[in-house]
């Protein structure tokens, strides 16, 4: 129109649809590509947690090559390589080239990945930035290697095979080989791929790792040669479901009725359950579940909510435990104690999820600083947006000075590193880039009490090695003035100043020995002892 108005008719002209491709080329910032810095650790992030993923379901002890090298100004060619199952032919163009394309998003099991996104955002980025295509190899373990050069076709979230090779597999390889070309900017600090790897590599000491980057290359050996337990998928518990996908499964359930359809489709649902939510439902057993009208879907889903049912099964999980936790920050951190602490299973909008948390204290850890701070989320470090996450809201919520260190608000101050997995059939990232966790209270409330119990069993060594570096400055003191106190006595007992100093000096080494021999339990029960006679 000529005043620059558009009709209705004009405006429906314009709607079209877009695919999921199309929304992440002109958002990838939401997928962690937001600078040129971030999208390296990105691209390294979802290559990695694919590999230890699919090692990990295959029964296959992890062996990771990573390559980043620098072809141009903020040009890098990245390699990666895994020993994984690997993935048969037809399906590697789908899982590299197509957006929410995956195995894992239905499944309620903990993994790294869920969403069918990572690699395939990766490949986009590439050819965003540069225009050239990526190249994939992979191979099962059979006679031949599968080699793909493909695109993403954006406007139809399809793969683009431009070539497709195959190669005699002599060496009967199997595994993920991806190569492409990215535009980035390589930096070693703190937030950096050196330092992603490293992390990957505490929450994963059963995987052998090799960097080869821009500025020298980095290996992380295995330190445990047992896999982690495996999860088992679970049903959906009645307690997580929202109405919405309550009357999707409805409509898609292949049980005969909606008695069979409580039972079946979802878990901790037996018979005497599934009457009793019927009951409160006002909803005949025998009826088809497709056939409840939106009011009944409403009812039932109000009284599944009622109804008392034991808790999801935990068998979906697969925490570290404290073992590994304390064997991966022994192999990556020069610390003098270590502790780990395992809670129990707990649960939040029906998902069953766990926290673990290890502390590692003194050694070469600087004791001016705040402490380090590692986050993971189903054993994947989390580097960025630290403070919007609620491990880091937990972390502050905890009084450290109970357990002995300095603390102005905030993170606690000292030679420390803590270290929390959050592990879960779902995480509730708070987006896509899955760099923090939402802070549900049920969440912060798990970790704060995983912190408390590990601050318990650190202030118990931190007072000890308090009370030797007392000891100690009490020692050098005194041997600092024995002379003096030798000739004092010498002159109050008339006896040979040196024959005083000797015995004052075997005095000191003796006690000096005794301390040492002192274990920690012994040391702890006489400051208890202490404590009492001073109260008293």
């Amino acid at each position: 129109m000529a005043d620059g108005r558009v009709s209705a008719e004009q405006m429906a002209k314009m709607m079209k649809e877009i695919s999921v491709s199309e929304f992440f080329e002109k958002n990838r910032h939401l997928l962690g590509y937001e600078n040129s810095t971030k999208a390296l650790i990105t691209i390294v992030k979802e290559a990695v947690d694919n590999s230890l993923d699919a090692c990990d379901e295959g029964g296959i002890l992890p062996s990771l090559k990573i390559e980043v090298k620098q072809v141009g100004l903020n040009r890098y060619r990245m390699k990666f390589e895994d020993n994984g199952p690997g993935i048969v032919e037809a399906k590697v163009p789908l899982a590299f080239g197509k957006m929410l394309f995956g195995s894992k998003f239905h499944r309620l099991k903990q993994s790294r990945g869920t969403q069918g996104i990572g690699i395939s955002g990766a490949l986009l980025y590439s050819q965003l930035t540069t225009g050239k295509h990526s190249k994939i190899s992979s191979s099962t373990g059979g006679s031949k290697i599968h080699e793909f050069e493909m695109m993403i076709d954006t406007v139809k979230n399809e793969p683009k095979v431009v070539t497709h090779l195959k190669h005699a597999n002599s060496d009967k390889w199997h595994g993920i080989k991806i190569e492409m070309e990215v535009e980035g900017n390589y930096v070693e600090r703190y937030q950096s791929v050196p330092e992603y790897l490293k992390q990957t590599a505490i929450a994963n000491p059963h995987a052998h790792i090799v960097y080869k980057g821009p500025n020298g290359n980095l290996k992380f050996n295995r330190v445990v040669s047992k896999l982690p337990k495996q999860p088992k998928e679970i049903k959906p518990h009645p307690y997580g479901v929202e109405l919405g996908i309550l009357r999707r499964m409805m409509a898609t359930t292949r049980s005969k009725n909606i008695r069979g359809f409580l039972m079946n489709d979802f878990t901790r649902v037996g018979s005497t359950s599934a009457n009793q939510i019927l009951r409160l439902a006002k909803i005949e057993s025998k009826r088809k579940a497709s056939s409840l009208d939106t009011a009944e879907a409403g009812r039932l889903h109000k009284a599944m909510q009622m109804v008392k049912l034991r808790g999801p099964p935990t068998n979906c999980l697969s925490p570290l435990t404290d073992e590994l936790i304390t064997s991966g920050l022994k192999k990556e951190i020069n610390a003098e104690y270590f502790v780990a602490v395992t809670r129990p299973p707990a649960v939040y909008r029906g998902y069953p999820f766990q926290v673990e948390v290890g502390l590692a204290y003194g050694g070469d850890l600087n004791p001016n600083t705040s402490a380090h701070l590692y986050r993971f989320a189903n054993k994947v470090p989390l580097l960025y947006h630290q403070r919007g996450c609620a491990m880091t809201n937990a972390v502050e919520g905890v009084d450290w000075r109970r357990y002995g260190l300095q603390q102005s608000g905030g993170m606690p101050t000292g030679p420390l590193v803590v270290f929390i997995h959050f592990a879960s059939v779902w995480v509730p990232f708070t987006s896509e880039g899955k760099e923090a966790i939402a802070n549900y209270p049920e969440i912060i409330k798990e970790i704060k009490l995983s912190l408390q119990d590990a601050g318990r069993q650190l202030s118990k060594f931190v007072r000890q090695k308090k009370r030797a570096r007392q000891r100690q400055l009490r020692r050098r003191l005194f041997e600092r003035y024995i002379p003096e106190v030798a000739n004092s006595l010498s002159e109050l007992t008339d006896k040979n100043q040196k024959t005083i100093e000797k015995k004052l000096e075997e005095a000191m080494k003796k006690d000096k020995e005794i301390s040492m021999d002192v274990t920690p339990e012994e040391e702890e029960k006489k400051e208890t002892k202490e404590v009492e006679e001073d109260g008293s």
